[in-house]
């Protein structure tokens, strides 16, 4: 539990540390977690706090590279959207200065729906009628 922005910080922070630990031929580490994140809502932009969370992981990696993530809601409504969430990959900062979205921007308007609907990375399963909770995983790969 905690706020999206927050938490997708300290699992920034733990995918990194993980990240260098590893070395060249080991596996893949996949951190996952739970639960039900929130969002304080200070902008007019749609979205969730589980595409909030992804973007707000995105930023803080900074285009780490071999670090994946990917938060999603297993109901398939993230917010109030029929968006299940959003994925994660090294390139997304790149992909958002190709077509001139700024992620900070799209991060104070609480618009990250907005945000992964022109760089590309929305999840959009519909509605799965089931509700078992939000999950997000981040792939660590040795660098």
């Amino acid at each position: 539990e905690g706020e999206a922005r927050q938490v997708a910080r300290q699992h920034a922070e733990r995918a990194l540390a993980e990240q260098a630990k590893l070395s060249a031929g080991d596996k893949p580490v996949v951190l996952l977690s739970g639960g039900e994140l929130t969002v304080t809502r200070r902008g007019n932009g749609v979205g969730g706090p589980n595409a909030e969370y992804a973007l707000a992981l995105a930023i803080a990696l900074n285009q780490a590279p071999d670090i994946w993530g990917l938060a999603c809601d297993t109901d398939g409504v993230d917010g109030g959207a029929e968006v299940a969430g959003a994925i994660i990959a090294p390139d997304t900062l790149q992909r958002a200065r190709e077509v001139r979205s700024d992620p900070h921007a799209a991060l104070d308007a609480n618009d990250a729906h907005g945000f992964f609907e022109r760089v590309g990375g929305q999840v959009v399963t519909g509605p799965t009628f089931t509700n078992v909770n939000d999950f997000r995983a981040i792939v660590v790969a040795p660098q």
